[in-house]
């Protein structure tokens, strides 16, 4: 059975050298993040162009070095240099909601592949397919595939298409469905037709020869799909209904566009997506890993992603301290009794950790940071003149997730939110909520992040609080977008039972959207927790609570920075910015000096020797070194270092001090060398 609504939807971007001029991408747009999506290049070079030289990712060199006899100098032999990329022109793929005639094709390439399957494999038992952003997919009871088996599924599609046959409507009582699924032995599709509401029941036919219970939409025919633009991806397990308890199925993936361009658009979006993997370049450049000893979803951070994360922390707590926050340290663990209060208990228990008990007391994990906060404002009586009240942090929480909703830094157990808090009166809620976009503006701007897509969510059915206070909230986030002049769109009904909600995704260098940043409005925690302030006529009064995430979770940024920059991170954030090279190891001394020079000037440099120069070049090109210094007898003698940057190529020799300045001023102005 096929679902008739769409799950999720995103967009994706081609890349072509050209002169014409940009055509700029509508927005905004929503790309959810297990999704592969991307931008290509019909040249690697022309990817570069989308994030600047400063981020472009390095051309494999086959630099040769050599020692000139008569100066004995380094001579670094590189291969020509690449022409500057030319500005790409951005095609616009559709999506399910922009095209009725992509989502109908996908919708019927779901029942296309159902049919193909069950001719080759007729012992297969159906359960449901419906359409999803990039494609469709189908699940089936059923032996596991093989990728042959993907092979021969995909010319029984082709031929099915090829037969043009019609796709009929047909509607027909429950007793009438339930009679033709027991007759074809199609037991999960008993299940599907219980679960439906409506009557009558509806059956699409393909042809004569397959039909399903779905309520559509669907082509008019099979002969309406370019075959020479569907293509299967790939084969997972699934649960049936996600229940682990469950009988594990053979869920086929299949990806389908109105056009051979369209699809192999998105095959190149989806193989730079894949060069771009932070679970790779993580392993590859030896960020960080997840210990099957120690747990899924648990992160170990390497000494080069300590490094990162270490500046992330210090940016991140120097910005909040000059906005006026201060900034707290709080337990990972609380009595059971706080999450009662909190209502976590009650609303989030599937995603708790179970309890720990000790002395005849319960305690908790935290999976949020707010409770902890919420006792901090309360450990004391303040006043309307104390507010707002702002406090901050880097605090680690602990969420129970599924193993095989696991994946790389994205979706984990345990990770550090930047989290805060801001205690406010109503009339602060505008100028409050003001500060935080031009907080979040500053602190995304330093990591790249220029683009954002807005999204304003409004009181839903079910809500705590009065109405009055609602329209405040509403209008106070409504005024303060307006002020920020952050173009935005209102979802209607979708904020929190507990206060309405600004979220907002961050664009990559491949145009996909993250989402990290939140700002949200509780009249939930401050009636549940009883706190209060001092009114001008000493009145108890209860304050507004805006609760606030910047970068979100930090192993997740992290993930995010890494397929920005495609591990290739700008110069004051990569963790190694300078590696020194000897020619040779009567060189090393000096090498080391220089290393240390460095080192005393707050600049991260390794030195490394034991091979020939070529290939110490080429381990730091894989190591996406950004600046080598390379060391021969001459520049020994003359106290020099002959510069080579991963972006702009041999830079020739200069004097130690002068290279130690200019990186000092790159890293100050956080540009490329």
């Amino acid at each position: 059975m096929a679902t008739s609504r769409s799950l999720t939807s995103f967009s994706l971007f081609l890349a072509k050298p050209t002169s014409v001029p940009l055509r700029k991408p509508p927005l905004p747009f929503y790309s959810p993040l297990q999704r592969f999506v991307s931008i290509s290049a019909s040249q690697s070079s022309s990817v570069g162009a989308l994030y600047g030289r400063g981020n472009a990712p390095s051309i494999p060199t086959a630099a040769v070095a050599t020692t000139d006899s008569a100066t004995g100098a380094p001579q670094i032999d590189s291969p020509p240099s690449a022409p500057p990329p030319q500005e790409p022109e951005y095609m616009v793929l559709p999506t399910n909601e922009s095209s009725n005639h992509l989502l109908r094709v996908r919708h019927t390439c779901a029942h296309v592949m159902a049919m193909a399957v069950q001719k080759l494999f007729p012992e297969a038992k159906v359960t449901i397919g419906p359409w999803i952003d990039n494609g469709f997919y189908y699940d089936f009871d059923m032996e596991p595939l093989t990728d042959r088996d993907l092979k021969r599924i995909k010319k029984e599609m082709d031929r099915i298409i090829a037969r043009n046959l019609p796709l009929v409507r047909e509607e027909v009582s429950r007793d009438e469905a339930q009679r033709r699924i027991m007759a074809v032995n199609e037991p999960y599709k008993i299940e599907i037709l219980e679960s439906i509401k409506e009557d009558p029941i509806t059956i699409y036919h393909i042809g004569d020869e397959w039909w399903d219970l779905c309520a559509g939409p669907h082509v008019e025919s099979t002969g309406n799909i370019n075959k020479k633009a569907v293509e299967l991806e790939s084969v997972a397990g699934a649960y049936w209904r996600g229940d682990q308890m469950k009988r594990m199925l053979q869920r086929i993936y299949g990806t389908a566009w109105e056009n051979e361009e369209q699809l192999k658009a998105y095959l190149h979006f989806k193989e730079e997506a894949k060069r771009r993997d932070h679970r790779r370049l993580g392993q590859d450049l030896d960020l960080f890993s997840i210990q099957d000893e120690a747990g899924g979803g648990l992160v170990f951070w390497h000494p080069k992603g300590s490094i990162i994360r270490h500046i992330i922390e210090d940016s991140w707590k120097k910005t909040h301290i000059e906005h006026g926050y201060d900034l707290l340290y709080t337990p990972h663990v609380g009595k059971e009794d706080l999450w009662k209060i909190s209502g976590h208990l009650d609303f989030y228990r599937e995603n708790m950790f179970d309890q720990m008990k000790i002395e005849d007391e319960h305690y908790q994990l935290r999976p949020m940071n707010c409770p902890f906060h919420v006792l901090a404002y309360k450990r004391k009586l303040n006043s309307y003149r104390d507010l707002p009240i702002r406090v901050a942090e880097l605090g680690t929480v602990y969420r129970y997730e599924c193993s095989g909703s696991l994946h790389g830094l994205f979706r984990v157990r345990g990770f550090t939110q930047d989290d805060a808090h801001i205690f406010c009166l109503e009339d602060q809620i505008k100028d409050e909520i003001r500060g935080v976009l031009d907080l979040t503006e500053e602190i995304l701007l330093q990591f790249g992040f220029s683009r954002y897509e807005v999204n304003l969510s409004t009181r839903p059915e079910k809500y705590v609080g009065d109405d009055d206070i609602w329209e405040k909230a509403t209008s106070a986030l409504k005024d303060a977008l307006d002020d920020k002049g952050w173009p935005y769109q209102i979802d209607e009904g979708g904020g929190a039972f507990y206060g309405p909600k600004i979220d907002l995704k961050i664009e990559d260098a491949l145009r996909r959207k993250w989402q990290c940043s939140t700002i949200q409005v509780d009249f939930n925690l401050p009636q549940r927790f009883d706190i209060t302030y001092v009114d001008s006529n000493t009145e108890r009064k209860r304050p507004i609570m805006i609760h606030r995430a910047v970068l979100g979770s930090l192993e997740r940024f992290f993930g995010v920075l890494i397929e920005h920059y495609a591990g290739d991170f700008p110069l004051w954030l990569s963790p190694t910015q300078v590696r020194v090279l000897p020619v040779t190891n009567t060189q090393l001394e000096f090498c080391n000096e220089v290393a240390g020079k460095l080192k005393r000037n707050g600049i991260r440099v390794e030195v490394c020797h034991g091979e020939r120069l070529p290939k110490l070049i080429r381990n730091a090109e894989k190591q996406k070194i950004p600046l080598m210094a390379v060391v021969g007898p001459k520049e020994t003698e003359t106290q020099t270092v002959t510069v080579r940057s991963r972006f702009s190529g041999e830079l020739g020799t200069l004097e130690t001090e002068d290279f130690i300045s200019s990186i000092k001023s790159a890293i100050e102005k956080r540009r490329s060398f």
